[in-house]
């Protein structure tokens, strides 16, 4: 018989008790949240260590995996790690134990790791069990006094073992190294710091606590104090000074961080490029895969080449196409399309007293790092006191016992109870009598009482300056900064260049035109593109001649087509008087009948296209309504960066925009749909960036019908439908030659019907 899913009370439901679903998952998902917040993803400020973190380290000072002892197993320490104190998967162990011997992921290594930890190619490391590992200087540095109750420990999972809550933190772990995590509703993303610059910043904040943030950092190392992030892989930081303050004054920003790179000499003209250091956390494989792939796809036309020569250090060659090949464009194009250029997001979201998650400025978090030293340092101080309490009240009855050696044997060869004599005889205390009890004979030598004259004139004077410490904030400030310059002295790049040395530099990205950079991205080749009249766009290979053999879908034709090259940008004007930006090269080819523009840009639905050209910078247009409303705009400013496009000209329904020219020459012709034409000079119309625009023509009824610029002294022209050309010079012109604004006078003999000014 099976085993009954009933409650245990009876089988009438009574014992069933109703949850509303809604309050449950609340309180079980904000559980679920406070837990991931504070026991998993985010750093405590104090010490810069998740729980994993910590639980590892304070494991292998259990083992005694001192610097310079004996390395163990990592697959002991993950099972110490997963048995007594983290009860979790052993493999998430022994990622965190790994990436703390890893030089490329952690500035300053806790874990000196022996064997295959892994590889900047983004290898995995070495099963647990081939690996061994012992703890680095810095991470004795975090656990410096932890024996001496400088913080709280707490009973672990099962209660079998104790653990610290927080490390006493002697190495300012959390900037020097940095930390990322992802919790409920909340990240943290802190990117490794100097640990000589980050001690001179707390060491300033010491002497000025009202300090502000600008006074910790410095734009050059000179100063010695913070200058920005310091990643264990180097790289150049291109962001200005301005923005790196402002991040670290709010918690909040980030880092444009590029690869190092010099130009190296192959003789005879030719050179290629190597880069040296790659940004942080960019997997050099994956780099160089990256690279690969767009040489293929045609997508970095400067380049040749690309090969990974990397032994120890990194080097990555990159052969240009050509010896006329400028670096820096070449470099600028990489850095646009691969992860030579990175970024790095500053988020110093933080556990705050290691229960508060909480976003510190640097201010915070080393004021944050320099109270919790003080606090480790009362605490280790007390410690301290009470043991020489302890000790001198022990030397305390040494001394009456050597003072009174003859009776103290005496009473302990002939008393039934000598303990309760001894304290009667000399009031000792029971621990002074229990000390004289266990005094071995040999330490009743006349040099034995001369030493305990020493240790306890010694420990009376050390007691006198523990209290005067504890008496005093100064004093305990004072002392902090002895102890912070001690951790700084010990990073000081004139100790161990190879790790303290600041590796990442700071520059100003070099200016490039974008019109220049976008070339070297794009391979240059000629094109037609194609304007169909409901919107589609497509880019045929090379330069047609003839456009009659166009295809269209059905109900669709021509709107029109021009030639270009892959490296162009093309300019889309439409009727709700936006321009839009698209390069020629993401264009779809001339298989099909292309695509239609709401696919490529963000495009109103009432909109159509007026025209499409080629983009010129140092062109001007002139842009018109069809109720006549129209200004010059120089070309450069109708550029658009995003997919939603440029509003220039400002129309309302029902008028739009309805016709663009280049302008050239000095005067304006405008021909309503009324036949009427207006010349007038081109300096009445103003030049704008954005607007409705002046008047050109009134009209009692329709609209615009075509527009022109040309030069008074040539003479207005217009070709009718047999391709004849007329010429009207500025005599002839007279009558229609007025103000803007002006309604004009009906078109002379010959003008076209179709009121164009083109056949």
């Amino acid at each position: 018989m099976g085993k009954s899913t009933n409650p245990p009370d009876s089988g009438d439901g009574e014992g069933i008790e109703p949850v509303d679903l809604r309050k449950a998952l609340e309180e079980r998902y904000l559980a679920y949240a406070l837990s991931t917040i504070m026991h998993r993803a985010l750093p405590d400020v104090r010490d810069g260590l998740k729980p994993v973190h910590r639980r590892i380290m304070h494991a292998m000072r259990l083992l005694r995996l001192e610097p310079g002892q004996r390395f163990s197993k990592s697959a002991a320490i993950v099972g110490d790690v997963m048995g007594k104190f983290h009860p979790h998967g052993d493999q998430s162990i022994y990622d965190a134990l790994a990436r703390l011997a890893q030089d490329f992921s952690v500035r300053y290594p806790l874990v000196d790791g022996q064997g295959n930890f892994g590889n900047i190619d983004g290898d995995s490391p070495a099963a647990m069990r081939y690996t061994e590992a012992r703890m680095t200087v810095a991470a004795t540095d975090l656990l410096e006094g932890i024996t001496e109750d400088a913080v709280d420990f707490r009973p672990t999972y099962n209660e079998e073992n104790e653990e610290p809550t927080v490390l006493p933190g002697a190495f300012p772990n959390l900037l020097a190294n940095g930390s990322t995590g992802i919790a409920v509703g909340m990240a943290t993303s802190i990117p490794p710091h100097n640990a000589f610059e980050v001690c001179n910043a707390a060491l300033k904040l010491i002497d000025n606590p009202d300090a502000a943030v600008s006074e910790l950092m410095s734009h050059s190392a000179d100063d010695g104090l913070v200058q920005g992030p310091d990643f264990p892989t180097g790289g150049i930081v291109v962001d200005n000074r301005a923005a790196i303050l402002d991040a670290y004054e709010t918690g909040r920003g980030g880092f444009r961080l590029r690869a190092r790179w010099e130009t190296e000499d192959q003789g005879r003209g030719t050179w290629v490029i190597v880069v040296t250091e790659i940004p942080y956390l960019v997997q050099k494989s994956k780099l160089i895969e990256k690279i690969a792939d767009l040489l293929v796809n045609k997508r970095l036309p400067l380049l040749e080449d690309v090969r990974d020569e990397s032994d120890e250090n990194i080097r990555l060659v990159l052969a240009p196409k050509s010896r006329t090949v400028e670096p820096a464009l070449l470099m600028e194009s990489l850095f646009k399309l691969t992860e030579l250029e990175t970024r790095f997001r500053l988020d110093m979201n933080v556990l705050s007293r290691g229960k508060v998650p909480n976003v510190l400025s640097l201010k915070g978090v080393l004021q944050e790092w320099l109270d919790h030293r003080k606090e480790v340092l009362v605490r280790r101080s007390r410690h301290r006191l009470a043991e020489i309490e302890r000790r001198l009240e022990i030397l305390g009855g040494f001394l009456i016992a050597f003072l009174n050696i003859d009776e103290v044997i005496r009473i302990i060869r002939f008393e039934d109870e000598p303990k309760k004599v001894m304290i009667a005889r000399w009031s000792l205390t029971d621990v002074q009598a229990e000390a004289i009890l266990n005094l071995r004979l040999r330490a009743l030598h006349k040099l034995e009482e001369i030493e305990i004259r020493k240790e306890f004139d010694a420990l009376t004077a050390e007691k006198d300056e523990i209290e005067k410490l504890l008496a005093s904030d100064r004093k305990q400030w004072q002392a902090v900064r002895w102890q912070v310059e001690q951790t700084r002295d010990r990073y000081s790049p004139d100790k161990n260049q190879d790790l303290n040395q600041r590796r990442t530099t700071f520059a100003d990205a070099p200016e490039h035109d974008d019109n220049d950079i976008h070339h070297a991205m794009v391979e240059k080749e000629p094109v037609t593109i194609v304007v169909s009249e409901k919107g589609w766009l497509r880019a045929m290979r090379g330069h047609l001649a003839d456009f009659s053999a166009l295809t269209f879908k059905e109900g669709d034709k021509l709107k029109l087509a021009f030639h270009a090259q892959t490296t162009d940008r093309l300019i889309v004007f439409t009727t709700g008087g936006k321009f839009y930006t698209i390069g020629a090269d993401r264009l779809p080819g001339g298989r099909g009948h292309g695509e239609p523009i709401r696919i490529i840009v963000d495009m109103e639905n009432d909109a159509d296209i007026v025209t499409a050209f080629v983009h010129d910078p140092a062109r001007k247009l002139l842009v018109a309504s069809h109720e006549g409303y129209g200004f010059v705009v120089a070309e450069q400013e109708v550029v658009a960066n995003t997919r939603k496009g440029k509003q220039v000209m400002n129309v309302k329904s029902p008028d739009e925009a309805a016709r663009l020219i280049f302008v050239s020459g000095d005067h304006v012709a405008i021909v309503g749909e009324n036949r009427k034409l207006l010349v007038f000079p081109l300096e009445q119309l103003p030049e704008m960036a954005r607007g409705k625009g002046v008047r050109l023509q009134r009209y009692k009824d329709g609209g615009i019908a075509d527009i022109k610029t040309f030069a008074m002294a040539d003479g207005l022209t217009w070709v009718d439908s047999a391709d004849r050309t007329f010429t009207k010079t500025r005599d002839e012109l007279a009558e229609w030659l007025g103000e803007r604004a002006a309604a004009g006078r009906m078109a002379p003999k010959g003008f076209p019907r179709t009121g164009r000014f083109g056949s």
